[in-house]
């Protein structure tokens, strides 16, 4: 199939993408690694009458540290998780969750801002942004916006971006010493959306014990679902098989999964359990790692 007719624009700076996006506002789609926006628009499940092509903007490139956080340009491709060091080295969970983002040709094209903005539930990035408590940098020409990605996803599909913003940045905070992170999910087949997800970010005190965990589940509502219990009943505590049985008790029964084609409810919920207690379990033993 093709897309419905559409204009073309391809800005070369951010100011003229904002102007662009100020302009036409909801009547356009803004395209980066293009692996969701062309086949929906291709089925004319999206028909923009504007279409701006924001890959020649550099300003949206880009990976550095400023202070405590790692910032990351909207259009970093996916394959740049694994293989630029200084990614994988900032943020470990990156690196982790990468291999379960579509397959190698999909990782070249995709971008970050792009599968954030489309916050498609069964996506990897969503989750693991809430896990991270990254902020999201929106900017429009009326400013710059700061968003937590607690707050950045409001329904299916649907974000807190506004018609003339555009998602420019990612800010991620670097692990402490003692922190620890996982990303698990299972599929029908390696590639394909995801059944169910979970990912989980634990921080040890001097002790050993808990001292802040987030455990976030994908593919289980409209958007990333945290659990807000299960990560109360692991602070302060240190992680052993009692307490992993009981995380995953905890998030199985937390849950309403919307069901879908090859998943009903009751698999959805048993499953993220599994997965949640998985990811603890393998967070804790990083975070044990690199103790000194």
């Amino acid at each position: 199939m093709k897309p419905a007719a559409f204009d073309y624009h391809r800005p070369h700076t951010l100011e003229e993408a904002l102007d662009l996006a100020a302009i036409f506002g909801g009547d356009a789609k803004v395209l980066a690694g293009g692996q969701s926006l062309i086949p929906i628009m291709n089925f004319r499940l999206a028909a923009p009458e504007h279409l701006i092509d924001i890959n020649d903007v550099a300003e949206l490139r880009g990976c550095q540290q400023l202070g405590s956080d790692l910032v990351l340009g909207a259009l970093t491709r996916h394959q740049e998780y694994e293989r630029r060091d200084e990614i994988a080295s900032s943020c470990p969970l990156l690196a982790r969750v990468t291999p379960y983002i579509g397959h190698p040709q999909i990782r070249t094209r995709g971008t970050l801002g792009g599968s954030l903005a489309h916050a498609d539930p069964s996506a990897e990035l969503p989750a693991t942004m809430v896990a991270l408590n990254a902020t999201f940098v929106a900017k429009s020409k009326s400013g710059i916006r700061r968003v937590k990605a607690d707050d950045f996803f409001t329904f299916l599909l649907t974000t807190d971006l506004q018609e003339d913003e555009l998602l420019v940045s990612v800010e991620i905070p670097l692990p402490s010493d003692r922190q620890g992170s996982e990303f698990l999910e299972v599929a029908a087949r390696h590639g394909d959306f995801a059944m169910v997800g979970a990912a989980a970010v634990l921080k040890l005190g001097e002790t050993g014990d808990v001292s802040e965990a987030r455990i976030v589940c994908s593919a289980v509502a409209p958007t990333p679902v945290r659990v807000p219990e299960a990560e109360e009943a692991l602070r302060g505590r240190r992680v052993d098989e009692e307490l992993l049985s009981e995380v995953s008790a905890i998030v199985a029964r937390s849950l309403d999964p919307t069901a879908q084609l090859k998943a009903s409810s009751d698999y959805k919920r048993r499953t993220a359990g599994v997965l949640a207690r998985r990811a603890v379990e393998s967070a804790w033993h990083m975070a044990q790692g690199s103790l000194v």
